[in-house]
C-alpha cells in the first residue's frame, strides 16, 4: 500500500471518529493544534500496519463497551474500499474525559 493509500486510510479514520459521538482522538499534543501546523497532528492517534490498525481516542461517554462498538462500527465503515478494511482493528481509550461523569443517566 502506498503513501497515499495511507494518507486517506487516516483521513478515513479521523472523519469517522470525528462523526461518532462520545469520542474524540488522543492527540499526541494534548492540545489544539495551530492552524499553521503543517498537518493534521491527529493522525498521530493511528497506526496502520498492513494486518491491524490501532486508533487512541479519549472517551467522553460512558458506558465504554457501546461507545466503542459504535466508534468500532464507524470505524469499519469508513474502511470499506481500502487496503484496511480486514484489518485486525484495536480501538485504546487512553483517557477518560471528565464529561462522561457528567451525565444524568450516572455511571454504570
Amino acid at each position: 500500500m502506498s503513501a497515499a493509500d495511507s494518507a486517506a486510510a487516516v483521513e478515513a479514520v479521523i472523519t469517522a471518529v470525528d462523526t461518532t459521538t462520545g469520542v474524540r482522538l488522543a492527540t499526541p499534543l494534548g492540545v489544539d493544534v495551530p492552524r499553521w501546523w503543517p498537518w493534521d497532528a491527529r493522525g498521530g492517534a493511528v497506526d496502520l500496519c498492513p494486518d491491524r490498525i490501532e486508533v487512541r481516542v479519549v472517551a467522553a461517554a460512558l458506558p465504554l463497551p457501546p461507545l466503542l462498538d459504535k466508534t468500532a462500527d464507524a470505524l469499519r465503515t469508513a474502511l470499506v474500499g481500502t487496503g484496511w478494511a480486514h484489518a485486525r482493528l484495536c480501538v485504546v481509550v487512553t483517557e477518560l474525559d471528565s464529561a462522561a461523569f457528567e451525565s444524568d443517566e450516572g455511571v454504570t
